[in-house]
């Protein structure tokens, strides 16, 4: 059998009908059941009817995405598949692999997202933060170039820019404050950029800006006990493999505001000797920076019963 690594998507890959195509498949149900009652709430109905705009809202989108990765995993197991050598997530997709590697519950981890989630929104007042993708552009260069305006701006200011999330090896995004990121996007773009695209987020994620919510996280994972993982598990904020149920904790307190290393992650994966690194939920977000970061491995997906039934295939 192929060694195969499994990754998790995060914000962004939400839609409405997301799971539509599982049907009635019976992990998929026990999943949305599980997170319905953990959460208080009718989640299959959330995911299924949306409206978009109230899956688009932060306090939705990240336990959404949570439940639909491991909806998706529940199902790849249910139907045979075998554990994979290694699991990360991407960002938020963290959280569906820690399910995954048997770190924490779903039960435990869908409150938890949700207040991180709420941390995260309440860590800046909507407006005042932005994050924008930087295209065509080596990340050491653009870190540098959110270092320097930031540091042009009068000290105290509260304006800061910070590359966040390292998705290819040239497609960074910055994050910060309103002002401080759309000079950045004008000094990038000048300096080389191909393009600098605002995104369409409701806070800077990952950034300095996001420390009240990682306090927030410290306290709120305190009283949550881990399991130490049953599957290796990369995680974002250090690209380590962590055993520790302390150390795995303190590294989520820092990964809420701190920058999402993918590229390392992908190449830390593919040092372990996987050939092949499955998108396991929502969309393909994943499975085409895995392609442009390690073009020799490859990235199937599972995000429905026929894509599920492609990836064991060609997994065997």
């Amino acid at each position: 059998m192929t060694s195969f690594a499994f990754v998790f998507p995060g914000q962004g890959s939400q839609a409405v009908g997301m799971l539509d195509a599982w049907g009635d498949h019976p992990a998929v149900r026990e999943t949305l059941a599980e997170a319905s009652e953990a959460l208080g709430e009718d989640v299959a109905r959330l995911i299924h009817e949306g409206p978009k705009e109230a899956l688009a809202l932060t306090t939705n989108t990240q336990p959404v995405m949570l439940v639909a990765g491991v909806a998706a995993w529940r199902a790849w197991l249910a139907e045979g598949g075998a554990k994979p050598a290694a699991v990360a997530g991407h960002s938020l997709g963290e959280y569906s692999a820690l399910v995954a590697a048997g770190v924490l519950t779903l039960k435990q981890a869908a409150p938890l997202v949700r207040l991180r989630a709420r941390a995260m929104q309440e860590a800046v007042p909507v407006g005042a933060g932005a994050m924008a993708a930087i295209l065509g552009m080596a990340s050491e260069k653009v870190a540098a170039g959110c270092a320097e305006v930031t540091a042009g701006f009068a000290p105290g200011s509260g304006e800061v820019v910070e590359a966040v999330n390292f998705n290819d090896p040239m497609q960074t995004v910055i994050a910060g404050s309103k002002a401080a990121v759309e000079k950045a996007c004008e000094a990038l773009k000048a300096a080389g950029a191909k393009r600098a695209l605002p995104l369409p987020v409701s806070a800077p994620f990952h950034s300095s800006l996001m420390k009240p919510a990682a306090e927030a996280l410290r306290a709120a994972l305190a009283d949550v006990e881990l399991a130490a993982p049953a599957i290796p598990l990369v995680n974002n904020i250090d690209v380590a493999v962590e055993d520790d149920p302390a150390r795995i904790r303190d590294a989520l307190v820092r990964q809420a505001a701190g920058p999402v290393r993918w590229v390392e992650c992908v190449q830390a994966l593919q040092a372990r000797g996987v050939t092949a690194i499955v998108e396991c939920g929502p969309g393909r977000v994943l499975s085409g920076m895995v392609k442009r970061i390690a073009p020799d491995v490859a990235n199937p997906v599972i995000l429905d019963p026929a894509t599920l039934a492609e990836t064991k295939q060609s997994l065997a």
